[in-house]
């Protein structure tokens, strides 16, 4: 079953979380629990992370040190419902200006052995990576886990 993705129809990508989403964070037991095949470590390179409110953004920057997450590889019967709640939890519309993510399709890496992935992550949405950049606190690790 496919996704349809604006004009396009695309297969059940993975998806790379670095917040709240992660194994054992607050929104993984919420929403991931039992609707996962497997949780990988992997790493979101072309970006930065900043702390925001209460969860992390990831900004993409070109040479930026990256983002460490995990890629999470939904059941194929939980995928259709779990990409409607992760894109709300997300506050993500496709677009909304209002929006405070932009769900992309990006390549990330396990850690594990470097294969490359394609994989649905939620970066900043413009308006918020504009704010974040100008004055926002910058996670140098790229780990939001140890900069709480």
């Amino acid at each position: 079953m496919g996704v349809r993705v604006g004009a396009r129809v695309r297969g059940q990508l993975p998806f790379f979380v670095y917040g709240t989403l992660r194994p054992g964070e607050i929104n993984h037991d919420v929403f991931l629990r039992g609707r996962t095949r497997s949780e990988d470590p992997a790493r979101l390179a072309g970006a930065v992370l900043y702390d925001g409110p209460g969860y992390p953004y990831a900004v993409e920057e070109p040479a930026g040190s990256g983002v460490r997450g995990e890629l999470v590889t939904a059941l194929p019967d939980a995928y259709a419902e779990l990409l409607v709640d992760l894109d709300r939890l997300e506050e993500y519309v496709p677009g909304d200006p209002r929006s405070l993510y932009e769900r992309v399709e990006r390549e990330v890496a396990r850690v594990a052995d470097g294969t490359a992935v394609r994989a649905w992550v939620y970066v900043a949405a413009p308006t918020v990576a504009a704010r974040l950049r100008a004055g926002g606190r910058l996670i140098e690790s790229g780990d939001w886990r140890p900069s709480r």
